[in-house]
């Protein structure tokens, strides 16, 4: 049995890669046409990763850099599934996420943003989804903070997601923001996104349901990935 290919990536659904208004893309963006290639073998299989890959509380971001207590901030567990576009879970791969602090600073020798660095908290975790393709990590709230852009833009609070999926072509990157947030319409990479009900995906909605009383909030975000192509079998496409 061959692997399946995935579907087409919805180019409209995607921000472009100029957006004058987030002045890095100017830099950054491609001046020629992009080419549009069929998937090869190395693209629609593989990475794989394994348990023993992950620590105990690699998805415990309050515990898992802590020295000599936990780290400042609002306490909250943010969860929920990876799926494809056929609605199919998709289990046992990796989750990573990486963040700033309750301050709005990132542990990284080239943030120079006046809060200060909280030293029990390091800003990063991983997990691996379940059979039912479910994640979640219990982490600080990040706080916003202000970039060089304009003169006076400020990113809202966010946290970057990497998942990896199946296969090479599955593998997305995307960031997570809260409800309510008053700062998401007015930031220049947010607005970048061309179709409103894309930028409604990226926002985590409150989840009381699975609040802990007395210890922290909750916030689901369900991540999609690509989805595959009827299976082909013995040249034979088999319904999904």
């Amino acid at each position: 049995m061959r692997q399946a290919e995935f579907y087409q990536r919805d180019r409209e659904w995607q921000p472009p890669a100029l957006t004058p208004d987030y002045k890095t893309s100017v830099a950054r963006s491609p001046r020629l046409a992009m080419l549009s290639l069929q998937g090869s073998m190395s693209e629609i299989t593989g990475p794989t990763f394994g348990h023993r890959d992950i620590d105990d509380i690699d998805n415990d971001l309050i515990r898992n850099y802590a020295k000599d207590g936990d780290p400042v901030g609002e306490r909250i567990i943010v969860h929920g599934r990876v799926l494809d576009e056929n609605a199919r879970p998709v289990p046992n791969t990796l989750v990573e996420i990486w963040q700033a602090n309750a301050g709005g600073r990132y542990r990284h020798k080239k943030d120079s943003y006046l809060a200060p660095i909280d030293p029990n908290f390091g800003g990063c975790g991983r997990t691996l989804t379940d059979a039912n393709g479910y994640y979640h990590f219990r982490t600080i709230k990040p706080g916003a903070y202000p970039w060089r852009n304009w003169v006076n833009n400020w990113r809202p609070a966010h946290i970057h997601v990497s998942v990896f999926g199946t296969a090479f072509t599955q593998r997305l990157i995307t960031q997570l923001y809260f409800e309510g947030d008053p700062l998401i319409p007015l930031c220049p990479i947010v607005k970048a996104i061309p179709d409103p009900r894309a930028v409604q995906q990226l926002i985590a909605p409150l989840d009381m349901n699975a609040a802990v009383p007395l210890d922290c909030l909750a916030y689901k975000f369900d991540i999609v990935l690509r989805g595959r192509r009827s299976t082909l079998f013995e040249n034979r496409l088999e319904g999904n």
